[in-house]
């Protein structure tokens, strides 16, 4: 009886089964559902705090806390000027927390009004990354790290006071500073080397 002979056909260069090509495919699968996955943790709002000591050993001191004249009192945690959020603690007289919320997310931004002041805007949103002054128009613009959702290395709010009050907002794309013939802004390999959160060097700035 002529005996079967199992042959080993090499499906993909370099391996030396087919498994082999389907093992690699599911560990390329499995480190970009890992990528995908640690990405969507990044953005995960902060997990709920009951103390304001719990909040405290976890992240350090607040960069402020504002006494709101009723018996309680806001933890600000600033990540200003590399971080993109700030989260807000109400606590009540026994360092319980009531609420928390973060002060840079999409819905609080929307709440900054024509006609608020300095310190109620610190209050909204917490420590501003830097101040800019223009002499022509009179403004003093504060302007904030938030989630970068546009074709630059990071997304800016900017709040536009004059005389201390609101003006209007906008919203800015920061680019990297490039001297080649592309002109100030470059989209190529020395992209990634850029630090995607500021201070920024001059670069080319788009309003909203």
């Amino acid at each position: 009886m002529q005996n079967d002979t199992l042959i080993h056909v090499n499906a993909y260069p370099g391996s030396r089964t087919g498994n082999n090509r389907s093992s690699w495919w599911t560990l390329l699968l499995l480190v970009l559902a890992l990528a995908v996955l640690s990405g969507c943790a990044a953005f995960a709002p902060p997990r709920p705090y009951t103390t304001a000591g719990e909040a405290i050993a976890e992240r350090g001191r607040p960069t402020k806390q504002w006494d709101n004249g009723d018996g309680t009192h806001t933890l600000e945690f600033s990540t200003q000027p590399n971080g993109y959020t700030c989260l807000m603690l109400l606590v009540d007289a026994g360092n319980i927390v009531l609420r928390q919320w973060d002060a840079l997310a999409p819905e609080n931004l929307a709440r900054v009004r024509v006609g608020m002041d300095r310190e109620q805007i610190s209050r909204l949103l917490g420590q501003h990354r830097s101040v800019q002054t223009f002499s022509n128009s009179g403004e003093e613009v504060w302007d904030w790290n938030i989630r970068n959702d546009g074709p630059g290395v990071a997304t800016l709010f900017n709040v536009h006071f004059i005389d201390g009050k609101v003006v209007r907002t906008s919203q800015t794309y920061a680019y990297p500073e490039w001297e080649g013939t592309f002109g100030p802004y470059w989209w190529g390999p020395g992209y990634p080397f850029y630090p995607m959160y500021g201070p920024y060097p001059r670069g080319y700035w788009y309003y909203r």
